[in-house]
């Protein structure tokens, strides 16, 4: 059965044009091309970057966060209750005013309790500051050097398909691999391999499925190209995308560090590179070569369709950060003075639930009467900032 699969799989119809097959990869003459067994270095590879996060996050990480003034953010801890806790945990995180007024009945607790202990037990699961300043640090300092490396490879091959990219396919699939696209390929794909595997431990923003859809497709892509020796359009592709990721960082962790002007700057730097390599530069050249020029050449197959599938998929990813991106740019209007990020749950506050009560029950803020007979004058003592 594994035999027939695996037979199946590796079917030459399915990954290169008619006439072309594994036997073209041969290498010979000296000359060395990509093979599929090449790509178990990529999981030690992906080890060592996991360990290297573990150690920088823990010691250079909290040194320069406590440089930079960052801080642990002291929490309210709510009041242990297994009824409301088993709620939390197995139902829903917030409640609705029916389910509100149920769970007042069963634990003797006021309404007003019951939304301040939601509130206070949703902000103990958000991640704290430090977390996510260590966080973008370190993907800071990874993406830099991944994005260094890469322009390295440009500078260095100085090849002709980097400036005419039909010449990408010229004499494919025999195209001659390079150590340095040999470890830049190896790198980047450990490097993806382990964003993948960490997505458990890591901060979960609002697009964290789009994130592990982009990092999946990611993965394929670099996998596939390298089996069936796509190796040049890989590298343009790694290429356009490691331009602008250490910038994002970058501003992130100017923000959780309270540097406004610096945090804005960088954000206006990253937006138009990004603007630039993923809406201009990716569809109009990169994914047009790759879909119209190669069917001038040879006929379609399925590996061409999987590979340019792929390509759109990451292309659809683009223009939904695009318009998130947009949301933040507007916060440079006057009278916005720092960029937050759209993904991000914010911290919730008293006076943020006491509105949302309020709205439960359809009672005015201004002039009508809150739970348990206090005024509005009076709420104000009970409020606090977590």
């Amino acid at each position: 059965m594994l035999s027939r699969l695996s037979e199946w799989f590796w079917n030459e119809r399915l990954w290169f044009p008619e006439g072309l097959g594994w036997a073209n990869l041969e290498g010979s003459d000296g000359l060395t091309y990509a093979k599929a067994a090449d790509l178990w270095v990529t999981l030690p590879i992906a080890l060592v970057f996991l360990i290297i996060r573990q150690i920088f996050e823990r010691t250079v990480a909290i040194q320069m966060a406590a440089a930079l003034g960052v801080k642990e953010k002291v929490r309210v801890r709510v009041e242990h209750n297994p009824m409301l806790e088993s709620f939390f945990r197995i139902s829903n995180k917030t409640p609705k005013q029916c389910e509100i007024e149920s769970l007042g009945k069963k634990t003797g607790y006021s309404e007003r309790q019951i939304h301040r202990w939601f509130r206070q037990r949703r902000n103990q699961e958000r991640p704290n500051k430090l977390k996510k300043f260590k966080e973008a640090r370190y993907r800071t300092i990874q993406c830099f050097c991944l994005g260094s490396y890469s322009l390295n490879i440009v500078f260095v091959l100085q090849k002709p398909w980097l400036y005419k990219m039909e010449e990408m396919w010229t004499g494919f699939p025999m195209l001659t691999l390079l150590p340095s696209q040999f470890w830049y390929y190896m790198i980047e794909l450990g490097f993806y391999m382990s964003l993948l595997f960490s997505v458990a431990s890591d901060i979960k923003r609002k697009d964290f499925k789009e994130q592990i859809v982009h990092h999946v497709a990611t993965i394929l892509l670099i996998s596939f190209s390298w089996c069936v020796n796509y190796i040049r359009a890989g590298t343009l592709i790694m290429l356009v995308h490691d331009a602008a990721d250490y910038l994002l960082e970058s501003a992130k962790m100017f923000n959780y560090a309270g540097w406004r002007k610096a945090c804005n700057y960088i954000f206006i730097l990253f937006a138009v590179v990004f603007m630039i390599t993923r809406l201009v530069i990716f569809p109009f050249w990169i994914l047009h070569c790759t879909w119209v020029y190669p069917v001038t050449v040879y006929p379609p197959f399925f590996g061409y369709y999987f590979f340019n599938g792929l390509l759109f998929v990451l292309q659809c990813l683009h223009i939904f950060w695009a318009v998130l991106i947009l949301r933040m740019a507007v916060k440079f209007l006057p009278g916005n003075n720092i960029v937050e990020d759209e993904r991000s749950d914010r911290e919730e506050t008293d006076s943020e639930d006491d509105v949302k009560e309020q709205e439960d029950r359809k009672v005015p803020m201004k002039n009508g009467p809150v739970q348990n007979g206090h005024s509005p004058l009076n709420n104000n003592h009970h409020r606090k900032t977590e």
